[in-house]
């Protein structure tokens, strides 16, 4: 008899990884057409995977392909963007959503070329924003796009009502991983998740516009690999893969750089994860 507690060796089976979602029954919510620029959210199902310092690097890296880009930091109650980027913003979102100055007021320049909404970590007047609230801030969030090329969105970790809300307000949701076999059960709930609250139904996930980015993997085939396993539960049990959308390698100057509060971009343009994360941007730009 196997022993329950064991740690696996490797990634868990598609019957494992449904096995424990069964119970999860979300309420579909209608797609939309997109208008104006592209609104792209990033997910993960665990913290801990670089899904922040990912959407700072993917939001740098279109504004270097010459994008109009607005990073808005989703991440209500323990947004950290602003930290990681070593900002001391004067105006933040929560200014927007207590109507003293409008997304574009809020929105301040980074060095980068690209233009950010801070967030505000430990409010918990953020963390529990009501719906209708939520969607005076997603509406305003649309008309934005307007005026952007790209609005990236660095969703909160997990899957509570207000992460699921706004990943389905998106135009394109990437949900980020790496190779751990938590972190890849995780990610399986969110595209589960975001899957029916787009209303897909069996064999038609690729309504949802979701794809994968494999983060922190030891080699482009280790990440290939990763992806694989995720996309053999997609596929046996919603009756489709979501793509991938790219593999970033693991690199000892990505926590150099976050220690700096400088992105990889301006201080490590040639490192490996740097340039993995350009070919992802190449790729959305090139949609």
């Amino acid at each position: 008899m196997s022993d329950p507690h064991a740690v696996p060796a490797r990634p868990p089976a598609p019957q494992l990884l449904e096995s424990r979602f069964l119970a999860l029954r979300p309420q579909p919510a209608p797609a939309r057409p997109r208008v104006g620029g592209r609104v792209v959210a990033i997910a993960s199902g665990k913290g801990g995977v670089g899904k922040t310092w990912f959407a700072i690097t993917l939001a740098h890296a279109l504004a270097r392909g010459g994008a109009r880009v607005l990073l808005f930091d989703g991440d209500l109650g323990l947004a950290n963007v602003d930290i990681q980027l070593g900002l001391m913003p004067e105006r933040d979102l929560s200014s927007v959503v207590s109507g003293g100055m409008t997304l574009e007021e809020a929105a301040v320049r980074h060095a980068g070329g690209f233009d950010i909404v801070a967030g505000r970590s430990g409010s918990g007047a953020l963390s529990a924003l009501d719906g209708v609230t939520l969607a005076r801030v997603l509406l305003a969030l649309r008309k934005a796009a307007e005026r952007y090329d790209y609005v990236i969105i660095d969703l909160g970790a997990g899957l509570d009502a207000t992460v699921r809300r706004m990943a389905v307000f998106a135009d394109l949701l990437l949900v980020v991983a790496t190779e751990e076999p938590t972190s890849l059960t995780d990610a399986y709930a969110v595209l589960k998740l975001h899957a029916a609250d787009r209303g897909a139904d069996r064999g038609s996930i690729a309504a949802s516009e979701a794809r994968i980015v494999v983060n922190q993997a030891g080699s482009r085939t280790g990440g290939e690999r990763t992806y694989a396993t995720l996309a053999r539960a997609c596929t046996a049990f919603l009756g489709h893969a979501p793509r991938l959308a790219g593999v970033i390698r693991r690199d000892e100057r990505v926590p150099d750089a976050i220690r700096r509060q400088t992105p990889i971009l301006a201080r490590h343009p040639t490192a490996p994860a740097a340039e993995d994360v350009e070919t992802v941007a190449a790729g959305l730009a090139g949609d």
